[in-house]
C-alpha cells in the first residue's frame, strides 16, 4: 500500500488474478478437479436401490471406501441417512448408556453432541470442554468410559493430533465424528470403535448421506446392549439381538439417492487415481501450508488454532489480529466478516468464507483435497483486498 497525493494511505488495488475455482466452502465443498455430470455412470438412475444393479453400486461404494481409507476388514462400513449427523445420532442413541460416557467438545458440532447426550438422552455424562481453537487435555480422559469426540473441529480449525492418546486396553468405546478428517487425515482405525463422516467434505460429494464405520467392539455392544429408549426405524441396526449385516453390504435402511451414490463413486475413483489416501492427505497439507504462508505474511489475520500440532489441514479458521480491529466489538467484527464475504462473492474471488455462526468472528477457508493449491495462493491477495475495503467502508 502506498500513500496518495494527500499523504493518506491509498486503498489496495484489486488483485489481477482470481482463483480459477473460488469454491472454499467448508461444506458442501469443492467438487473434484475435472468433475462434470457427464463423467458419472448413470445406469443406476431410475432403478431401484434394491435391484441387482442398485445393490452392486452401493456395495462398490463401500468397497472403494474401504480401499481408499485403508479400513481393516474387521470393521463394517454402512451407508446411512441424514449425512454425518444421521450417522452420529444412530450410534449415540443405539449404543450409549451401557457404561459411563465422557463428551469432549471444543467446537459447535461437539457441543451439539453434548446437547443430545445430556438433554435428550438424559445421560449423566462427564463433559470436558475447551475454547474454540484449543482441545482438552486428552491424557486426562477416563478411558473406562465411552468417549465421544470430533476428530477435526470443522468450526474451530482444531483437531486431535493423532490417536496415540487412545489406549489399546480401553474399557469404553470411542465414538469419532470424523466428517472433516476422513480422506485428509490418518485415522487410527485400531483406536476407533465408531467412526462417522459425510460425503460432502473432503471428497466434495453431495449432502444427505452419512457413513457409519463400526469396529468389532461396537458390534459387540450393539448385540449385547438394548437401550431402554424408543429407537426410530432409521436408527435400528439389530434384529433379534444380532447385527443387521445387510446394512453394511449396501442394503440401506431407506432409499438413497443413486445420483449422489454415483457422484460419491466418481470421487472415490478420482482419489484412487491420484494415489489414494496418501495423495489426498498430501494435497490437503499443501493447501494448508500455502494458506499458512499467507497468514504469516499478513498483519490482520491469525490462526484461531494457534498451536500447529492441533491445527486442521482442511477447515482453516482465521481470526482478526487485535491491532487490526481496534474499536470493534464482536458484533462489529461479525459485520466486518459479512462485508468481506459479500465483497469476495461479488468479485467471484471466493464463495462462502465467513466463519461459522457460533464461532469467534473470522474467516474460514476450506483446504481439503479437492481444492487446488494455486487457488489458495491466488486467494491471499483477495483476502487482503477485501479486509481493507470492508474496514474502510
Amino acid at each position: 500500500m502506498t500513500n496518495d497525493a494527500t499523504g493518506a494511505p491509498a486503498r489496495l488495488e484489486k488483485p489481477l488474478h482470481r482463483p480459477n475455482r473460488p469454491h472454499f466452502s467448508s461444506g458442501p465443498c469443492a467438487k473434484p478437479p475435472g468433475w462434470g455430470p457427464e463423467h458419472l455412470a448413470l445406469g443406476s438412475l431410475g432403478r431401484s436401490h434394491r435391484s441387482k444393479l442398485g445393490k452392486a453400486r452401493l456395495a462398490y461404494a463401500i468397497e472403494l471406501t474401504r480401499k481408499v481409507l485403508r479400513i481393516p476388514d474387521s470393521h463394517r462400513i454402512g451407508i446411512v441417512p441424514g449425512s454425518d449427523t444421521g450417522a452420529v445420532e444412530m450410534a449415540l442413541w443405539s449404543m450409549l448408556g451401557a457404561r459411563p460416557v465422557t463428551m469432549l467438545a471444543w467446537e459447535s458440532f461437539g457441543e451439539g453432541w453434548v446437547t443430545d447426550v445430556v438433554k435428550q438422552l438424559k445421560l449423566d455424562a462427564t463433559v470436558v470442554k475447551a475454547p474454540y481453537g484449543e482441545i482438552p487435555d486428552l491424557s486426562a480422559v477416563d478411558q473406562s468410559n465411552d468417549i465421544v469426540f470430533t476428530w477435526n473441529g470443522t468450526t474451530s480449525g482444531a483437531r486431535v493430533p493423532n490417536g496415540d492418546w487412545i489406549r489399546d486396553d480401553r474399557e469404553g468405546l470411542t465414538f469419532a465424528d470424523a466428517t472433516s478428517a476422513a480422506f485428509a487425515q490418518d485415522l487410527a482405525w485400531d483406536k476407533l470403535d465408531v467412526t462417522t463422516y459425510s460425503w460432502q467434505k473432503v471428497l466434495g460429494g453431495e449432502g444427505g448421506h452419512g457413513m457409519l464405520i463400526l469396529g468389532p467392539r461396537a458390534v459387540e455392544r450393539l448385540e449385547s446392549y438394548a437401550p431402554d429408549r424408543p429407537l426410530p426405524k432409521i436408527f435400528r441396526m439389530t434384529k433379534g439381538g444380532k447385527l443387521i449385516e445387510g446394512i453394511f453390504k449396501g442394503e440401506t435402511i431407506n432409499t438413497p439417492s443413486m445420483l449422489a451414490v454415483e457422484d460419491y463413486i466418481f470421487a472415490l475413483e478420482w482419489a484412487q487415481g491420484l494415489g489414494g489416501l496418501k495423495a489426498l492427505m498430501a494435497r490437503a497439507d499443501a493447501n494448508a501450508a500455502a494458506l499458512d504462508a499467507w497468514v504469516r505474511q499478513t498483519s490482520w489475520a491469525e490462526h484461531l488454532a494457534a498451536d500447529p500440532a492441533i491445527r486442521s489441514n482442511t477447515s482453516i479458521c482465521l481470526k482478526f489480529a487485535d491491532d487490526a480491529v481496534q474499536g470493534l466489538d464482536a458484533e462489529g467484527q461479525l459485520a466486518l466478516v459479512k462485508k468481506m464475504a459479500a465483497l469476495l462473492e461479488a468479485e467471484g474471488a471466493a464463495f462462502d468464507v465467513a466463519g461459522y455462526r457460533d464461532a469467534p468472528p473470522g474467516i474460514r477457508i476450506w483446504c481439503g483435497a479437492t481444492v487446488e493449491t494455486d487457488d489458495i495462493v491466488a486467494l491471499g491477495p483477495w483476502l487482503d483486498w477485501a479486509f481493507e475495503e470492508a474496514r474502510s467502508a
